[in-house]
């Protein structure tokens, strides 16, 4: 089995969070219950079995992030890289590049989104190739991306759609073969001008070599004051 590097979008400024609790930093340096965002991040896949990270900052905060990180953990194998602009998800993953050796396996995971299990413990990474995405049946997924899927295969992914296409929202979890670092270079901006991951995950899907699980615990996007205050009763 190819190495398995977990790579941790962890740039985004979460203006949404800005004055809470006094927060006067990026998101992932929020404390939750004692322990950073992006550190409680880490020890959440490291009980997964991950042992190689690849952490994506930003330039404003890159010091703090990679000090806080180190002063927790001296087990792991650690990379840190800055996304210099926000240009999107799409972007922020292919600065990892830089740090993961080719045919490598990529998991990759949105900062902010944590999970009551682990998603890969049944999940099988010999001769993995394509993409994986995680979904999580929801009862609001006009405000998610959603899957639509027939005979247990994804035949679209949608962004935010206003009319009912499937309750299956796609969460900050994806595992991808290293030929994504090549589909990103040859993606076009979105019309907000990012580099967005369902387009990358579009093209996984047109190759036919797009699949996902459905996760059977709970999932929490702690990008709110009110889903920050859920993750702490839960963790």
């Amino acid at each position: 089995m190819e190495k398995n590097y977990a790579v941790i979008a962890a740039g985004g400024l979460g203006t949404r969070l800005k004055n809470y609790k006094q927060n006067n930093f990026t998101k992932v340096l929020i404390d939750i219950n004692g322990i950073s965002m992006i550190s409680l991040q880490i020890k959440q896949l490291a009980s997964w079995g991950l042992n190689d990270f690849v952490i994506i900052t930003n330039p404003e905060y890159h010091d703090m992030i990679k000090n806080d990180v180190e002063s927790n953990f001296n087990n792991l194998n650690l990379h840190f890289v800055t996304q210099l602009e926000p240009n999107g998800i799409a972007d922020a993953l292919s600065y990892a590049s830089e740090k993961i050796p080719e045919n490598s396996l990529i998991t990759f995971v949105l900062g902010d989104n944590f999970f009551g299990s682990n998603p890969l413990i049944d999940f099988d990474l010999d001769n993995f190739s394509g993409a994986h995405l995680f979904v999580k049946e929801v009862s609001n997924p006009q405000e998610f991306g959603v899957i639509e899927v027939s005979a247990d295969k994804v035949i679209n992914i949608h962004e935010k759609p206003q009319d009912y296409i499937s309750s299956f929202a796609v969460v900050g979890l994806y595992i991808y073969e290293y030929k994504c670092f090549e589909y990103i270079k040859h993606l076009k901006p979105s019309e907000r001008g990012e580099l967005e991951i369902t387009d990358l995950n579009k093209v996984f899907l047109s190759k036919k070599n797009l699949n996902y699980s459905i996760l059977k615990s709970w999932w929490i996007d702690a990008g709110t004051e009110e889903r920050i205050k859920n993750l702490k009763d839960l963790i």
